[in-house]
């Protein structure tokens, strides 16, 4: 993994370590809420569960399960020397899924009318990840 300099003297980027086990059993076909369960501190999961709440028009379900992924997150973005701002890659795939979580809560927010977490979240998202902004919409 390269290290890059920002020379405008911006936070490194935090690349969060890899937890491949919820993200594989995800891939392979088990339940979100199975897999979340199992490994609740996998934002991941979080997210997943996130997005089929949505997708069933579920909206306050999914705010919750993605507010808990976002949680969930922040937690482990600080435990990897994250000081509350600053690239989180979208192309380092173990940020997805607080990525995907912090989309979700922008979505879900701005859903049910919750205008400045609206937002907020869709700033952060911007902020931490242009490109995450852009792949998820």
């Amino acid at each position: 993994m390269a290290i890059h300099e920002d020379l405008l003297g911006g936070p490194p980027p935090t690349h969060l370590p890899d937890d491949p086990e919820p993200r594989e059993l995800l891939a392979g076909g088990t339940a979100p809420a199975d897999v979340a369960a199992k490994y609740p501190t996998s934002s991941l999961a979080w997210a997943q569960l996130a997005d089929e709440a949505f997708e069933r028009g579920s909206v306050v379900e999914s705010y919750a399960y993605a507010r808990t992924g976002y949680h969930r997150g922040l937690d482990s973005l600080r435990r990897n020397g994250w000081k509350g701002h600053g690239p989180v890659p979208w192309e380092h795939e173990p940020n997805r899924g607080f990525l995907r979580a912090l989309h979700a809560l922008a979505r879900a927010a701005g859903s049910i009318g919750e205008q400045e977490e609206y937002e907020r979240c869709s700033q952060f998202l911007k902020d931490s990840s242009p490109t995450a902004a852009q792949t998820l919409g």
